[in-house]
This record gives C-alpha cells, structure tokens and sequence, in this order.
C-alpha cells in the first residue's frame, strides 16, 4: 500500500550568509546533497539507484518548468501549498549515488524565516516528499517501483547520512577551503555508517 515517504538530509551553510553566491533576483542561493541512492538511511530505509534516477529524471521536467518549489516544513499532504513556499530548485544532477541540488531561498514569509535560520547558522534539513510503497530485504525497507518522487521540503529533523548544504560562492576563501577540507576528512571517517570523531 502507498503511503506517504518523507527522507531528510542536514542542511548546514559552512560560510557567512554574506559570502553567498545569489539568483539573478538577488535570493540566496544554496547547494547540497538531496538523496542518495542504495544506502540506508535514518529511516531504515533504502531507495534503489533505478528507482531513485528515474524519479528524479521525471523531477528534472518541472525543475525545467521553474515549478519544483518546496515548503518550510512537511504538511500532512501531497500537494505543495502556495502559501508555505520558502524555495524553489534550480537545478539537480546525479554525481555518484548522490543527487545534488542548487535551491534558491524565495522572499516568501517562510523563505525568509529559512534566510534567518542560514543567517544565524540553525542547521535544518533538507527533507524529500513523496508516495511509495516498502518491502522488507534483509535489515532494510526497500522503496518499491510504485514510488513517486513529490517535492523537496526544509525541516528541522535529520535521517539521511552525510548531506550538507551551503551557500554557493563566488570565489574559494580560506574558510571555505577549511571547511571543504574537513567535511571531505569526516566523509571519508565516517563512510560506513561509522563516526569516530563524533
């Protein structure tokens, strides 16, 4: 039976909002992870790469459509409603088993509750929505054909492993360096499932 599967990745800026890379209507502009594909994740639960591609290749059409936009917080609902939008995605991509995405923070009420919290360094989570059904396969819950990929929301609580997402930049600072540098330490540190420097 279909239900509703909500998957969440942290969502962390590593520079000053002030830093930030913006959209040509001067919103801020971020970047991260936004799904990965065949490992588990905080859930318990595992979305095939064949499963995961094709959805979000069919995603790719209304990102295309300036329409994929995504609420701060997940409603009890299927639908986007208007007057929650914080964000929009620009563009996504698969690198590896990884999705990443560029989400421009819209001037909407919510949006600038979400400009707030990357301003004052709040980590949130950047969090899918979508409709599928789930079989048990070992000690996972694997995500079923029937899944369809709704939306990507913003929320407070954290499943999905190892995403962060950060302000786009103009330039490398030294920062920023610093922060690329550790992140790809804790990457590899941590890779399976396994934090020692936590």
């Amino acid at each position: 039976m279909k239900q509703i599967l909500i998957e969440t990745n942290i969502f962390k800026p590593t520079v000053s909002i002030n830093e930030g890379k913006t959209s040509s209507d001067g919103n801020l502009l971020v970047q991260g992870i936004l799904s990965t594909a065949e490992k588990q994740n905080g859930n318990g639960r595992e979305y095939p790469m064949e499963i995961l591609e094709r959805e979000i290749n069919k995603y790719m059409e209304v990102v295309k459509e300036n329409r994929a936009l995504g609420e701060l917080d997940h409603p009890d609902s299927q639908i986007v409603n208007l007057k929650n939008v914080s964000h929009k995605i620009n563009d996504m991509k698969f690198v590896g088993k990884k999705v990443m995405g560029t989400i421009e923070i819209l001037p909407t009420p919510s949006g600038n509750i979400l400009k707030a919290l990357f301003a004052s360094n709040v980590p949130v989570g950047i969090s899918s929505r979508g409709m599928g059904s789930l079989k048990q396969v070992g000690e996972v819950m694997e995500v079923q054909d029937d899944f369809e990929l709704l939306c990507y929301d913003f929320v407070s609580t954290p499943s999905n492993p190892g995403s962060y997402m950060s302000p786009l930049n103009e330039s490398l600072t030294e920062s920023n360096i610093y922060n690329k540098t550790n992140s790809i330490i804790t990457d590899i540190l941590c890779s399976n499932d396994r934090c020692p420097i936590y």
